[in-house]
């Protein structure tokens, strides 16, 4: 899961996020990086971008790169 305590950071989500929990939970990790992960498997793996990294996924996201 690389080098962070999921318990030792602060997470959160979008408030517009979905009562029924399907939804992803990010925290801001030093050396401006950012973790994100699963708010239905806090204890799952996370992913780590790095500010590159987590401009990417965003355009990507807003593009609908991963819409299903």
């Amino acid at each position: 899961m690389s080098d962070i305590d999921p318990f030792g950071v602060e997470w959160w989500k979008s408030r517009a996020s979905a009562v029924n929990g399907n939804c992803v939970e990010v925290a801001c990790l030093p050396g401006r990086r950012i973790a994100v992960r699963d708010s239905k498997d806090r204890t799952g793996p996370v992913l780590i971008f790095d500010g590159s990294g987590w401009a990417a996924f965003i355009a990507g996201v807003k593009g609908g790169d991963f819409d299903l």
